[in-house]
């Protein structure tokens, strides 16, 4: 069954806020069911040398599968993939239209691991990131995707800033990460965050808090993948949000950690959680020949979390007001 929620559970028109997709401003008010973390195109970089099967390059399958999510009622995916690591606002574009969804797309800068060695990443000062940053949430993300050396910006500008941590904080991290928080404060972008198989979930929120970010306007991705509600609560109780999105990548045998941890902390929390694919590996994809395709949230997991005792105002919260709010423009800190 798609996802369909009542008409009496969307958002208020009045709701304040505006989010950036890759084709233009929408309030937020009008995300509708979103999708907090994806992958949705990988064009060939260091990233795919590195790895692959990350690359998701080809717009045409791209849009085949956003055509079925928005079938099966999804209407917003958050991209995840940021500055020079595969990511192509052109494609996103074309993703966009030939879809029908609402696509964001992201500044930053990911691990170093998908960087190769030397990079500007490492060698560019925090105050020339955020330079960057700010250039693609305001003016345009690069055609050349930063590859340089020329920079020939397109109309599509970045809607957040994607920021990550490997198992600890390095020198590197701990600049990108006061970048983000420089362009956050000069442009009210939400950040999003990679924690490394959920780890360092605290430390993130305290560097980012300790660098003056509203952290209302923060989500970290992967921490399902540590699942203990009690690191949870103590993440939650700062008042970022979370995404949950290894639904589909557990074993058998294990049963469903992230299915757990939702019906566990969402009524704890329910203004906190939400729910991704980060389906990064064209194995994911039905139009790449894999599964389990873009839709399972919304068909195989909505259904057992409703088999859980979730209703339709507790969907509602995780799939179209809190991403809302989350990936809503706050107001500029200078």
């Amino acid at each position: 069954m798609p996802l369909v929620l009542p008409d009496s559970l969307t958002i208020s028109p009045d709701a304040p806020g505006f989010v950036r997709t890759v084709l233009g401003d929408v309030p937020a008010a009008e995300m509708g069911v979103t999708y907090a973390h994806e992958h949705l195109i990988i064009d060939r970089s260091f990233t795919t040398f590195k790895e692959p099967g990350f690359e998701l390059a080809d717009v045409a399958k791209g849009v085949a599968e956003l055509q079925q999510f928005r079938a099966d009622g999804g209407r917003t995916l958050v991209d995840s993939m940021p500055c020079d690591s595969g990511r192509n606002a052109v494609k996103q574009a074309a993703l966009a239209k030939g879809a029908a969804v609402n696509v964001l797309v992201p500044t930053g800068l990911h691990l170093a691991k998908y960087y190769p060695p030397g990079h500007w990443g490492e060698v560019y000062t925090e105050d020339e990131l955020a330079e960057l940053f700010v250039a693609d949430i305001e003016q345009g993300i690069d055609a050349g995707d930063y590859g340089g050396p020329i920079v020939r910006r397109t109309s599509h500008r970045a809607g957040l800033i994607k920021i990550a941590t490997d198992r600890v904080f390095t020198p590197r991290e701990e600049k990108v990460f006061a970048a983000a928080a420089q362009a956050h404060r000069r442009t009210g972008a939400p950040i999003l965050t990679h924690t490394e198989q959920g780890t360092l979930g605290v430390q993130q929120v305290e560097r980012l808090r300790d660098l003056g970010v509203d952290l209302r306007k923060v989500v970290l991705s992967h921490l399902d993948r540590q699942p203990d509600p009690a690191y949870h609560r103590e993440i939650l109780a700062s008042g970022v949000r979370v995404e949950y999105d290894s639904a589909f990548r557990w074993p058998e045998d294990a049963g469903n950690p992230t299915r757990d941890v939702v019906l566990t902390l969402l009524p704890e929390f329910p203004e906190q959680i939400m729910l991704g694919m980060d389906a990064a590996r064209s194995r994911y994809w039905r139009q790449y020949g894999g599964a389990p395709g873009m839709s399972f949230l919304l068909n195989e997991f909505t259904a057992s979390l409703r088999d859980g005792g979730f209703d339709d105002n507790d969907l509602h919260r995780i799939f179209v007001t809190t991403p809302a709010d989350a990936y809503a423009f706050a107001q500029p800190q200078s």
